[in-house]
This record gives C-alpha cells, structure tokens and sequence, in this order.
C-alpha cells in the first residue's frame, strides 16, 4: 500500500462530514497525491445501493444482524472499487466513516457485541485499517440538537434512534479511542468549525510529513 489511508469518525451531529469538505482542498494544496474524498456506508455503485436499503426510514423492520452484514458488505465493495485502487495508485484517500462505525454503531448501538462486529468487519476488510483516524468527539445530545436545528426532521434510521442509543454509540467510541491510541486521535468537536478543520489540518500535516 504506498498511499495514505485516512478515516473520520464521530457521533451523528459531530460536523465530520462538513470539515472534510473544507479540509480536502487544502490538503491537496500541501500534498502531490491526489487526494479523494469518500464516504460509508456508499462510496461506489453498489454500495450506494446498499445504503439506500440501510438507511430507509420505511425498513423499521429490519433486524441488527442483517444491518450489521450490510454494512460490512457495502464495506467490502467499497474498499474493492475505491480505496484499494486509490491507495495502489498512491493517493490519499479520506473516508468519511469505515470499520470503527459499524463497532460502535452496530456493536454497542444495537448491542451485538464489539467484538463480533469487529471480527466481522476485519473479515469483510482483509484486516486494513486506516493509518490514522480523525474522532470528533461531541456529546450524543449536542449533536442530535445540530441535526434538529439543521434539518425539518431526521433523515435516516440511525438518526432517528433515541439519545440512550447515540449515547451507547459514544461510549464505544471513546473505548475504541482508548484502545488505539497510535491510530485514533480525538478532535474537540465543540470548537468553532474552523478550529476543528485546522486541528484535522495539523494533525495529517505532522503525522505524514505533508507540506516538508
């Protein structure tokens, strides 16, 4: 793998996926990798097929398991088609969510089990992991209240689940945060916008050596 594998995770609500579009410019003006934005669950065709199926407010019927294994299938045929072509083509490619979602959202969220989510997921991925990922860590009720101000009514299944739910999610994370401390670094998600996009900023900058 000669390119750099970036993730972003973070409560509903965290502003992730805003920084990201404001970060990608200016990473790609300190890098000569071509630098690519992606996203889970989607990312490619077929994953982004998948994802309507996931997040469809009508599939209230659908069961965790079966939640589960679609997100590591949409995983597996993103890395397929995007992110190991890109990484063999030596590129930088940040995505916005991947492996440590579905351990947090699925795993504690729905409360399968970490560990099972986890097994699963190394099984869909062959084991990749990000080199390094960005936690925007905001508390479940902050960030539910962003997404309320911002939009009429929640968009998908996960957004609608109750504070107690994104509050399980939270804590996952921030277990997950604790045990990998070389590769997640957590980002004060409460900050102006424009700090926590210099913070991710900084971070890639001085980790990869970008800009030297």
């Amino acid at each position: 793998m000669s390119g750099i594998f970036i993730s972003l995770e973070g409560p509903d609500g965290s502003g992730k996926s805003t920084t990201a579009a404001k970060l990608v410019p200016q990473l790609q003006q300190l890098s000569q990798k071509e630098v690519i934005l992606t996203r889970e669950p989607g990312g490619s065709s077929i994953s982004e097929q998948i994802r309507q199926v996931i997040l469809n407010v009508d599939n209230t019927s659908m069961d965790s398991r079966t939640e589960a294994l679609l997100y590591a299938a949409q995983r597996r045929q993103h890395l397929v088609d995007v992110i190991l072509p890109a990484l063999a083509a030596n590129k930088i490619v940040i995505s916005d969510r991947y492996v440590d979602s579905s351990v947090a959202y699925q795993g504690a969220g729905r409360e399968i089990g970490m560990k099972q989510i986890w097994d699963l997921n190394l099984f869909a991925t062959d084991n990749l992991l990000p080199q390094l990922t960005l936690y925007f860590d905001v508390p479940p009720k902050v960030g539910l209240q962003r997404i309320n101000q911002a939009r009429a009514q929640a968009v998908d299944r996960l957004e609608k689940e109750t504070l107690v739910f994104h509050q399980r999610v939270a804590d996952a994370y921030q277990q997950l945060v604790q045990q990998f401390p070389q590769r997640i670094v957590s980002i004060d998600a409460q900050q102006d916008p424009t700090q926590v996009k210099d913070e991710c900023l900084r971070i890639i900058k001085q980790r990869f050596k970008l800009g030297e």
